[in-house]
């Protein structure tokens, strides 16, 4: 699976961070991700990370 953060919609609360700090890196403005291909190990962290995000900016390519 891959993922990716839409940087428009990202307000940079730190959830995915906190939650998954193997894929997601805060920077500045929004957070990032620093493994677009998710660790098989990661991907049910990854998906409650996206179903938590306040403005579902975390997007998830099956």
């Amino acid at each position: 699976m891959k993922v990716k953060i839409d940087e428009d919609l990202c307000t940079a609360c730190g959830l995915c961070t906190d939650s998954v700090p193997e894929v997601f890196e805060l920077g500045d403005e929004f957070a990032t991700v620093i493994k677009p291909e998710v660790p098989p190990e990661h991907e049910d962290a990854v998906r409650d990370a996206a179903a938590d995000c306040p403005v579902e900016s975390i997007i998830i390519e099956e």
